[in-house]
């Protein structure tokens, strides 16, 4: 029943698209205040900030003493905010008080372990195993385009990856959540692996993306619950499922997720259960921290967004990193708008990258809330198509026709702002230095930035680009002159700086949406394009399986079979949206019986 549902929704989502460019031709243009935005207003004085609960401000004080205590070498900070506490705070704060502290505040190896062991459980055991309700070995229809055993039987191998990551919160977290940072979702998850112990949003629509390939239809279901549980506790889908990520989100991809669940399961009271929390985190990301508005060169205002994290510390998770690299600024409010930059840096998804800096040799100069990002600018457009198309699906047509107002008005904007006709990509666009205000920014064509990022080629997962086959040609062509196409897929930046969102790494996110983008166009050039990198991706995901015996976060796209590095933690293994993109493309792309899926 499910490929039936999955072209019939297909179809209806072409005449919904066709009715997009036949309403955009009669609706009214939107006034300058968004209706279904907040008020936007100037980010005056420091900015908003989430206050820590009292455990992570211990876990920190933990964190910073098992520094002294250990050294830097392997030393991951992460560990000692995601420990579970044995017993009350206060009786744990007075034991970790009375340890004995040489001059330096250090305490002893012996000593520390000896606290550890007896007020914490390990880092991990907040989080149990759950069968998934909807596993099985080789699910009917799998990949069908798969000819070849060998691939076969890898992609069974990294269907069944499912399993080892799926977990649900353990029942001391439901009854004591005091005790612990891990947050009580109700439903089980699958997490991204090692260190990742936790559930994170952009990462989820990927390993969806892989669910719905697996035929798991009830796994992926239950990851948007546990997101829409955030949304309606916090009031925005968190980063991640700790109490350090309240402050900040992720790109907001839970309308893409309702949408892709929708059309394979044509479950509409799914569609009816989520509309009310999208519609709630449409109105988040287009509040006014996040909301700008950018005049164009004919006078026409833009509402236009960016990342913009609700926190102006060093992160628990990273405070002793966050706290050296910050060591170089003189004053107090330097260095809490330095944090707040890390902070919407990791919001971004893109932790770390030259594309956030004014120096791309100096990471102080990371300048994210100066920013209008394209691909976050994508993902609001996706929302508002999706929402339309959702609501319409459930017979609410003035929300409909409010959304698609919303959408209209932002492609032009990518049209005006991000567009830049010489290069043949859309470039995020820097704001003015000191301009956080309530008057709209003139655009200037120097504020656009030329630099070539993947993210310059995102806009294409839109419909509403892939389907115009001359811009289509226009950015193929681009993208195979940029740089960015490597031996073993696409290459994040240009940029050798060390940051791990930087070159020579390759990630599954952004393989994805720019294959998918060129694959759904008229163009068979760009069709051709896209089944290349596709291909190079799943080859060399493929042969760093066989290698390690693991799927990677990210890949050196100028090696095949080469996992990725740099960064402030060690290259992790597991991994939820690797798994899921490599599924997602068999599925697509398949693989001939023939066909050779070695690096040659």
């Amino acid at each position: 029943m499910a490929p039936f549902l999955y072209r019939t929704n297909r179809k209806r989502h072409f005449l919904f698209l066709f009715s997009v460019f036949i309403l955009s031709q009669s609706l009214p243009p939107m006034a300058l205040a968004n209706p279904l935005s907040a008020p936007s207003s100037c980010t005056k004085g420091p900015g908003p900030v989430i206050p820590a609960t009292p455990l992570l401000s211990f876990l920190v004080r933990v964190q910073e003493t098992a520094l002294q205590t250990y050294g830097k070498s392997n030393f991951d900070p992460k560990h000692y905010v995601d420990l579970p506490l044995k017993s009350n705070l206060s009786t744990t704060v007075e034991a970790f008080d009375k340890l004995p502290k040489t001059e330096d505040g250090s305490v002893s190896v012996k000593d520390f372990e000896a606290f550890i062991g007896k007020y914490f459980n390990d880092a991990g055991d907040d989080v149990v195993y759950a069968e998934p309700v909807d596993f099985v070995p080789e699910p009917h229809g799998f990949l069908p385009k798969v000819e070849n055993p060998e691939v076969r039987g890898w992609a069974l191998e990294v269907h069944a990856l499912w399993k080892n990551l799926s977990r649900k919160v353990s029942s001391s977290v439901l009854h004591h959540p005091e005790l612990h940072t891990l947050l009580p979702l109700p439903r089980p998850v699958i997490i991204p692996g090692s260190r990742f112990t936790e559930v994170y949003y952009w990462d989820s629509y990927w390993v969806i993306r892989g669910l719905l390939a697996s035929k798991m239809y009830e796994t992926a279901k239950a990851i948007v619950t546990n997101l829409i549980f955030m949304l309606d506790t916090y009031g925005h889908v968190l980063n991640g499922a700790r109490a350090y990520y309240t402050n900040r989100s992720q790109p907001p991809l839970l309308s893409a997720m309702v949408y892709e669940i929708y059309n394979r399961t044509g479950d509409v009271e799914f569609v009816k259960k989520s509309l009310p929390p999208l519609i709630k985190e449409y109105r988040y990301w287009n509040s006014d921290i996040h909301e700008l508005i950018i005049r164009d060169a004919e006078q026409c205002n833009h509402f236009l967004n960016r990342y913009y994290a609700m926190w102006n510390k060093p992160r628990p998770e990273s405070s002793t990193i966050d706290e050296e690299l910050a060591s170089k600024f003189l004053n107090d409010s330097e260095k809490q708008q330095f944090y707040r930059e890390l902070a919407s840096t990791a919001e971004s998804g893109w932790d770390f990258s030259t594309r956030w800096m004014r120096n791309s040799s100096d990471f102080t100069t990371l300048s994210t809330t100066t920013i209008l990002p394209v691909d976050l600018n994508i993902f609001i457009l996706r929302m508002e198509l999706d929402i339309a198309f959702l609501a319409k699906t459930v017979g609410e047509n003035a929300i409909t026709e409010d959304f698609l107002r919303a959408s209209q008005k932002r492609r032009k904007a990518f049209s005006s702002i991000f567009w830049n006709e010489n290069m043949g990509q859309w470039l995020d666009y820097w704001l003015n230095n000191g301009a956080d205000c309530e008057e709209p920014q003139t655009w200037k064509a120097e504020n656009q930035n030329q630099k070539v990022f993947a993210s310059n080629f995102v806009p294409l997962w839109i419909d509403l680009f892939n389907s115009d086959i001359h811009l289509v040609e226009k950015v193929t062509k681009s993208l195979q002159n940029s740089g960015l196409l490597c031996a073993a897929g696409i290459a994040t930046s240009l940029t050798n700086s060390g940051q791990q969102w930087d070159f020579p790494n390759g990630w599954a996110p952004l393989q994805h949406m720019i294959v998918e983008g060129l694959s759904k166009s008229a163009s068979m050039e760009a069709r051709t394009v896209a089944k290349d990198i596709a291909e190079r991706w799943i080859k060399t995901n493929y042969v760093a399986y066989k290698k390690t015996g693991a799927m990677h976060e990210k890949y050196d796209v100028e090696k095949c079979g080469e996992f990725g590095g740099g960064g402030e933690y060690t290259p992790q293994t597991g991994f939820g949206w690797s798994n899921g993109v490599v599924l997602a493309f068999l599925e697509e792309f398949g693989w001939p019986k023939d066909k050779k899926i070695d690096c040659d």
